[in-house]
């Protein structure tokens, strides 16, 4: 049996005192509502889903065959492993939750061949087992050993904190083997895919066992020497362009580029002489202030997955993968413990309720991998860049990445210091606050303004609440007294009893900063968090989306609902209709102009679940 320290069973849990302190998953129950409805949908559909497709793509037969109980040779991509992790993990923070027994017989299979496929010195790797065992090691920089071996410890971390501790026995036998082979004194090559390095800070919470934050500390000091090589893509993409001390701008694969920071920012969590910080507040205003879509997408170029030049945000060659816009999430995160700043809770949200919520289906089983912000009419369907949500992908990391995210949000909804308790992201829910206190929650956030918090007994100590950048006019009322309310934190005292927020979530339209090309002359919808688009099953018969534009200062009505999307839609006033001659070039002023009326907006993460079709978020004006 292995002994673990007892640290929170978070996704994060600082091993020091910092801005913020996550709160025990288990201190937080959401209720009906979009976040609560979300993860139930995610425990009843998405994981199910994951496990019949780790079944039928050969992930799981990949370790069958390895002790002779399937015939079938390798199937899937040479990182396949981390499906399943991905998966096991998912599970594991809902067996935090709660009852997941539902799921016991698919995971106790799991880790049994888990157990026996691994080898007495511990290396676990199904691609490199079998006819390929000679050559572990021998590819760090395609083989993604290190990143499979960091969701097997994310997964054995989420497991560990609901009591079963078998998986983390596994994986920590393959750790040894790492720290044995890479660590001090070792080899000094590194893995192509950063991943590891968030994992081993967090083994290091969980068992206080300083060695593998240290080993982290290593790969990440390791990095940036160009000691892998050009490749296909450039050191950039693998994150080894320049050391991680100086780098000041986002570059390269972009999910490799934001696990990598969420490593580093754990480390930073963890010892304040690290001296990572210059590295990343400069990555943070690099990527949010030049390289972020308005939907929290991050990847702006296919080729490499990667980041572009600063400004470079064509909207319908949104790269935006899934699992970045998760990475990026998790970076904030971490931002947000070690700083207390609400524009980190702020991206969180935005991240969220767009770029994060628009990769599932409103079944809960097909999925995006990459999330333009525009499909032109008679889009060429290509398996990374669809017309519409697949539910499987042959490189199928967004799935269970999702999964794992959404079985574990809860974690991510408050935070807390020695003095107060920071209200993140609004759920309805009861949540835990700690000296005998409990906060019942009640919203329809995103979609209505009101969030009452009612507290079953005085509170200890002062409660915060993050107020979103975007919410000019909100206001707070604690036991009835009302007062406006400040973009960032505004509190209630201690012995509070009842407090209601308004959040102004009325229709409003941005512009892209100037240097934004591709944006340029356009207009995107958003209602509180949540971004809107224009869908070509909007529009009548004979309409093409691309004719259609909005008037230079619309108006945005609010008050429609589509109960197969289950969400509220919006109605733009004054659209205008643009025929153009057909020339491919034309003299301004040649296409016809004329009044369409009144147009259907839909939010952005609802696109594409009824017909596939063009659809853009970035509307022209006139």
């Amino acid at each position: 049996m292995v002994s673990v320290t007892g640290s929170l069973a978070a996704p994060a849990a600082p091993a020091r005192t910092t801005a913020r302190t996550p709160l025990d998953i288990r201190r937080v129950r959401l209720a009906d509502g979009f976040v609560g409805d979300w993860q139930r949908l995610n425990r009843e559909a998405t994981i199910p889903h994951c496990i019949e497709r780790l079944e039928t793509t050969g992930v799981i037969d990949n370790l069958r065959r390895l002790v002779g109980e399937s015939d079938a040779e390798f199937r899937g991509p040479l990182f396949a492993d981390s499906d399943l992790y991905k998966t096991l993990e998912a599970i594991g923070w809902e067996a935090v939750n709660g009852d997941a027994s539902s799921f016991d017989g698919f995971v106790d299979d799991a880790i049994r061949l888990l157990g026996a496929v691994q080898e007495d010195d511990g290396y676990l790797d199904s691609y490199y087992q079998g006819p390929l065992a000679g050559q572990r090691f021998t590819d760090l920089p395609q083989g993604h050993e290190m990143y499979k071996l960091g969701h097997l410890l994310q997964a054995a971390i989420a497991w560990a904190h609901a009591g079963r501790t078998d998986l983390l026995e596994i994986a920590l036998r393959y750790v040894d083997l790492v720290h044995e082979t890479f660590g001090a004194g070792g080899r000094d090559d590194i893995d192509g895919h950063p991943e590891i390095e968030t994992a081993l800070v967090e083994l290091s919470r969980l068992t206080g066992d300083p060695r593998h934050r240290e080993l982290a500390v290593r790969m990440i000091e390791l990095r940036g020497h160009r000691t892998i090589g050009e490749g296909a893509f450039g050191g950039a993409y693998y994150q080894d362009y320049t050391p991680v001390r100086e780098a000041r701008e986002a570059i390269g694969h972009a999910v490799r580029q934001v696990y990598l920071l969420a490593g580093v920012a754990d480390v930073e969590l963890d010892d304040a002489d690290a001296g990572y910080r210059a590295t990343l507040d400069a990555l943070w205003d690099s990527i949010h202030h030049q390289k972020m879509y308005v939907t929290g997408g991050l990847g702006s170029r296919h080729r490499g997955e990667a980041f572009g030049d600063p400004y470079e945000l064509p909207a319908d060659r949104a790269y935006s993968e899934t699992c970045a816009a998760i990475a990026n999430l998790h970076w904030n995160w971490r931002m947000l413990l070690l700083n207390g700043d609400a524009k980190y809770a702020d991206e969180i949200e935005r991240g969220l309720y767009n770029a994060i919520a628009v990769s599932t289906a409103v079944d809960g089983k097909s999925y995006f991998y990459s999330n333009p912000l525009q499909l032109r009419s008679g889009h060429t369907h290509e398996e990374d860049a669809p017309s519409a949500r697949l539910d499987w992908y042959f490189c199928a990391c967004c799935p269970p990445n999702l999964a794992r995210l959404l079985a574990s949000i809860n974690a991510y909804v408050l935070t807390e210091s020695a003095d107060a308790v920071q209200f993140q992201l609004y759920a309805s829910g009861s949540y835990d606050l700690g000296d005998g206190v409990t906060a019942q929650v009640t919203t329809d956030f995103p979609w209505a303004p009101t969030v009452r918090v009612e507290f079953d007994a005085p509170t200890t100590r002062v409660t915060q609440f993050r107020i979103p950048g975007w919410a000019e006019g909100a206001a707070i009322t604690v036991d009835g007294t009302r007062a406006d309310a400040a973009p960032g934190y505004v509190q209630a005292a201690a012995g509070t009893r009842t407090v209601e927020l308004e959040i102004p979530v009325e229709p409003v339209f941005e512009q892209a900063h100037p240097w934004v090309d591709a944006a340029r002359g356009a207009l995107a919808l958003r209602r509180g968090p949540v971004y809107y688009c224009i869908e070509q099953a909007d529009l009548p018969d004979g309409i093409r989306l691309e004719d259609v534009m909005i008037p230079a200062e619309p108006v945005a009505i609010q008050g429609g609902h589509d109960d197969a999307l289950v969400a509220p839609t919006l109605t733009i006033d004054g659209a205008r209709l643009r025929r153009p001659s057909g020339a491919l070039y034309e003299t301004p002023g040649s296409a016809a102009v004329a009044d369409l009326g009144a147009l259907r907006a839909i939010p952005y993460f609802r696109w594409a679940n009824r017909a596939p079709g063009a659809m853009r978020v970035w509307l022209p004006t006139v």
